[in-house]
């Protein structure tokens, strides 16, 4: 990095919404840095889909295009590395890297993006991103019409079920123990032809993440293509917490439209303010909360 250690606003997190921020604001000639650890969640996802002009694209081609553009801005500059606390100070905030950097900003963006928590099922963080897939919209044409799985149980398995079968009628719901669905639940999802199977999982074999079993544990397999699935989700970055960052009932930062938290000069943007997790949201979460700081700046700069 060069030796500037002074900025107007510290992105960090680098990807999708953080790069979109970013380009907002060496559009408008602020100093910005982004620092990155290059840990995206969707790493292991082969294509991105639903997002025009870019469908079909592999998300690190889409990265790597974005943050090659956003550099082009000579006021943006990029580091990596981890950030590992950030400090209010009289004017603005000092952030501290892994790397033992240190970093003065008038403006910090969070979009750090979320962490993926696991089942204990052997094979599944295997497959995710792959052949389990969380968004349908996102995934669901590539797999239409083929033998789709759901592994969830009790309201979601339901949500799912009723989501799901409009992209396949071939659907299995896979509770991976006794079922916590309603009476009137299975009644509807029975309606709909979609088969429950409350066996415990002991396995999903694939090939290089590409699912071809579900294992139970009594010992019998059945064929799948692919599964749907939500998992719970940890926030990558504990630091907006730390420094007094709200989150909502589903754990995600809450922010107003213009993406604030209830910091002062403290925005979130992207997977971490959002359950709505697709590049698209995420690119204008970050162009408009960009776009927001760059105002603040200019508000903070007009003469009394």
């Amino acid at each position: 990095m060069e030796k500037r250690k002074v900025f107007d606003v510290v992105i960090i997190g680098g990807s999708y919404a953080g790069l979109s921020a970013a380009m907002a604001l060496g559009r408008s000639l602020r100093n910005v840095l982004i620092i990155d650890s290059g840990k995206p969640c969707n790493r292991q996802t082969p294509y991105s889909h639903n997002f025009i002009t870019q469908d079909g694209v592999k998300p690190i081609e889409i990265f790597q295009k974005a943050k090659s553009q956003v550099l082009e801005y000579d006021t943006v500059q990029f580091l990596n590395d981890l950030v590992i606390s950030t400090t209010k100070i009289s004017d603005g905030f000092e952030i501290e890297t892994k790397l033992k950097e240190k970093i003065k900003a008038k403006k910090v963006l969070f979009s750090t993006g979320v962490k993926d928590i696991m089942p204990n099922i052997k094979g599944f963080s295997d497959c995710w991103g792959i052949s389990i897939l969380h968004c349908p919209y996102c995934h669901g044409y590539e797999v239409a019409n083929k033998d789709l799985g759901i592994i969830a149980n009790g309201k979601t398995a339901f949500e799912l079920c009723t989501l799901i079968q409009n992209w396949s009628k071939n659907l299995t719901l896979f509770t991976n123990g006794k079922s916590e669905l309603t009476e009137k639940q299975i009644e509807i999802i029975s309606k709909l032809k979609i088969t429950i199977v409350e066996k415990e999982i002991e396995e999903l074999m694939h090939l290089n993440g590409n699912i071809e079993k579900i294992s139970f544990k009594d010992g019998a397999k059945t064929k799948i293509d692919a599964i749907f699935s939500r998992v719970p989700f940890d926030q990558h970055c504990k630091i907006p917490t730390e420094i007094g960052c709200k989150t909502n009932d589903s754990g995600h930062f809450e922010v107003d439209f213009f993406q604030k938290t209830n910091i002062e000069d403290v925005y979130a943007a992207g997977d971490i303010t959002s359950p709505f997790r697709a590049v698209s949201l995420a690119t204008s979460s970050g162009t408009i909360a960009g776009a927001a700081i760059n105002m603040e700046l200019i508000k903070e700069s007009l003469p009394l």
